[in-house]
């Protein structure tokens, strides 16, 4: 098989996400299979150059896995014609102005979200790359894990009938760093610095939403700041200025309305950190990170209120396992592989800037709804 090298400007890798997700178990992982198979006797041989602030840090990352190239900066990476791609996983902040500077400089780029600090600036990136040829993708994984995969199985395949509902819950307790060290970096919590849950997750709903079940029409968001007050990584107290919890309706094209809490305040009591119930005329399920029930219309059994007595039964058994029935990569791998195939095959490709973009709306929406106290409408976004 003949070996063609793409080269990957991957800014950000310093960071859990882009380290562990981007950089080990998706462009590492695909060498260690020898590369990506493009069907026609290539394989597409990544190879990425490490980019970010902290000198050190990039050092030890290229030691610690063998890789050759590595710098502190942008611009010259940006410069040398033989870099290909550009990925950015940064912080949120730093990232509008990185992108743009990719695209100016002919590069195709594959993102993390949200795209920018800012709706009108979200679009102008892709228009920008459009207008540049390049080509362009954004970060959506939660679509490529194995329960979500399930699920749009069940939706292609009409098992639910219509559709009336979506009710998710997502989050975890993020330990206040005083006693007990947090699990998410500081920033995510000062609103100054980009952080915020809305910012965050709005955009992934965006996406789930859209893709699965119909495209956002409205929002009304309420936002809280539960836990005002933390301490970072160096052990200094900090106020809280972001978002810590979102608590969300969303109307979808075609009449279901969804209903998602995220939340980084509270503590799980469900089988996964994220579960999707769905509810239609004919059946529902309940998915979640890897796993995916149903229930059947025929199947359903009758509940009967009565407080008086103890339910008697379990009502999770009630449910079915859907079968995995094919093998399920790491989520992100399996995007990067389809970004790299759109890169150098022109393979069809839809999640672009221009769907981050509708990301970056719905949490801009988000906020404006918990401010205003008002349903917004989502007008369609196009280029």
């Amino acid at each position: 098989m003949t070996r063609k090298t793409v080269r990957i400007a991957m800014n950000g890798v310093t960071g859990r996400m882009g380290h562990h997700q981007h950089l080990v178990r998706s462009i590492l992982a695909l060498r260690d299979e020898g590369g990506l198979d493009l069907g026609d006797g290539t394989a597409l041989w990544p190879e990425p150059v490490l980019v970010g602030r902290r000198e050190d840090a990039l050092k030890a990352l290229a030691e610690r896995y063998g890789l050759a190239h590595w710098a502190t900066d942008l611009d010259a990476v940006l410069a040398d014609p033989s870099v290909d791609v550009y990925f950015d996983a940064q912080v949120t902040s730093a990232r509008e102005e990185a992108l743009r500077k990719a695209v100016a400089a002919g590069k195709h780029v594959y993102t993390e979200k949200p795209t920018a600090a800012g709706f009108d600036a979200a679009l102008e990136l892709a228009r920008l790359a459009d207008a540049a040829g390049v080509r362009h993708g954004v970060v959506q994984d939660k679509l490529f894990l194995p329960g979500l995969l399930k699920l749009k199985r069940l939706v292609d395949g009409g098992f639910f009938g219509r559709i009336l509902s979506v009710r998710g819950e997502f989050g975890y307790w993020v330990f206040e760093g005083d006693w007990q060290s947090a699990q998410r970096p500081s920033w995510n919590y000062r609103s100054e610095d980009g952080g915020g849950i809305v910012v965050d997750m709005f955009p992934h709903w965006e996406y789930v939403l859209h893709e699965l079940f119909g495209r956002v029409t409205s929002v009304q968001a309420l936002t809280a700041t539960h836990v005002p007050r933390r301490w970072d990584e160096h052990g200094r107290p900090y106020d809280a200025t972001a978002d810590d919890a979102a608590y969300g309706i969303f109307e979808l094209e075609g009449g279901a309305i969804a209903q998602i809490n995220s939340s980084w305040t509270v503590r799980v009591n469900r089988d996964e950190l994220v579960e999707f119930q769905v509810d239609g005329t004919e059946g529902s399920a309940v998915a979640g990170l890897r796993d995916c029930r149903v229930q059947h219309r025929g199947s359903t059994p009758r509940p009967v209120w009565n407080p008086d007595l103890p339910a008697g039964c379990s009502f999770r058994d009630q449910w079915q396992e859907v079968p995995d029935n094919t093998g399920f990569d790491n989520g992100f791998k399996a995007q990067w592989e389809l970004f790299l195939r759109h890169v150098h095959t022109g393979a069809p490709y839809r999640w672009d800037l221009l769907a981050g973009a509708r990301g970056v709306q719905l949490a801009e929406l988000g906020l404006r709804s918990s401010a205003e106290g008002r349903r917004l409408d989502v007008p369609e976004v196009a280029l």
